[in-house]
């Protein structure tokens, strides 16, 4: 029997190692220069918000204790910024441990992972590990997931756990509303459908909606959040799920216990302000993206549109010729992401990383 302690140990090998493997792609640490330009993990160049600085200041004299009483109304505001009540919501240290939860408790060696092809590994890396079956859909030509199949999978399976990123990564598409209804609606008998929104913030379409109503509603639906990626606190490891309160009672066992003090601080401090940040740094983010792919398209360089902080290229050969190479001239792009080997994932960075990045692609895209 795996003991809570035992998962704990194996979920952080799992994640540290997988993590790594993501972050540092297809180039040795000493083919990297000096002050290369990471474009390579989805992360937020603008970093934490001025206020969230300013509260992990305040907090670091205060770190020496736990603060335990403070994180009741932690959650409070999580879950308000939500609309939601605290009983639907549960921390996590980034949404990667609430998703590694979910597989270890939701999935077991009858009761597979369903998910799409390509997505995030993380979730299929753990079930592996822990000897669960992984049952995996393509995506459909326009990199949506196929619904009916993953809820067929479910069906034929008698349950598990059905996992969707989105808008996805590394594709940076969206899988349209009406069949996340669809897929909410029709959830076979002990199946739960697990929505990753790390990215929704990003998103410029009317077909992508948050899967929370089914939370609301009561539905066997969970959906993670990540303070990451738009907020820009990648490495304060803050990220939550939301569900309703009965899926939860089934997670809290597992979870490690609670974020970091000056964590904690700087979400609350960024949450206060969320009416400001989160408008300024969309429509700072769509821009920059926007202005990519017109320059993409005007070279005719296919790519996939995207709905997050990223794009995903078609570069016409084994993109890992090109990862090399860019990083040897001092940009760091994403690696390879089977079975789209022929197409590179870029993060958005600043206005100049992202003026550097085209400068150097074309360089070696044109050979």
């Amino acid at each position: 029997m795996l003991t809570r302690r035992d998962f704990a140990l194996r979920l952080a090998g799992s994640l540290a190692g997988t993590e790594m493997a993501l972050a540092q792609g297809a180039v040795a640490p000493g083919d990297v220069p000096a002050g290369v330009i990471w474009l390579n993990a989805n992360e937020n160049p603008e970093g934490p918000p001025q206020a969230a600085i300013e509260a992990m200041r305040s907090a670091l004299a205060s770190s020496g204790r736990y603060h335990f009483q403070d994180y009741r109304e932690f959650t409070a505001a999580v879950a308000a910024s939500e609309g939601l009540s605290p009983y639907q919501v549960q921390i996590g240290a980034g949404s990667t441990e609430v998703l590694s939860i979910a597989v270890q408790v939701l999935t077991a060696p009858d009761r597979p992972l369903i998910t799409v092809e390509p997505t995030f590994e993380v979730p299929m890396d753990l079930a592996r590990s822990l000897g669960r079956p992984v049952v995996r859909i393509p995506l459909t030509p326009p990199y949506a997931a196929d619904v009916k199949r993953l809820a067929a999978e479910a069906a034929r399976a008698g349950g598990g756990l059905i996992y969707l990123c989105n808008p996805n990564n590394p594709t940076g598409s969206v899988t349209p509303k009406a069949d996340i209804a669809w897929l909410a609606a029709n959830l076979p008998a002990g199946a739960v459908l697990l929505l990753d929104e790390a990215y929704f913030h990003f998103g410029d379409t009317a077909d992508l909606e948050s899967g929370l109503g089914f939370v609301q509603q009561g539905r066997d639906v969970m959906v993670a959040r990540t303070f990451s990626k738009i907020w820009g606190m990648a490495g304060l490891r803050c990220g939550f799920v939301c569900a309703p309160p009965g899926l939860l009672a089934r997670l809290s066992p597992y979870r490690n216990n609670v974020i970091s003090y000056p964590a904690r601080q700087a979400v609350m401090a960024a949450l206060a302000e969320a009416g400001k940040i989160l408008p300024d740094r969309r429509a700072r983010y769509l821009k920059t993206r926007r202005e990519l792919c017109e320059w993409l398209t005007e070279r005719e360089v296919p790519f996939i549109e995207s709905h997050a902080n990223f794009v995903m290229i078609e570069v016409g050969r084994d993109a890992r010729e090109l990862i090399g190479e860019m990083t040897r001239r001092g940009v760091a792009v994403g690696r390879p992401f089977p079975p789209l080997l022929n197409m590179m994932r870029v993060s958005i960075g600043t206005d100049p990383d992202m003026a550097r990045f085209r400068e150097v692609f074309w360089g070696v895209y044109r050979g």
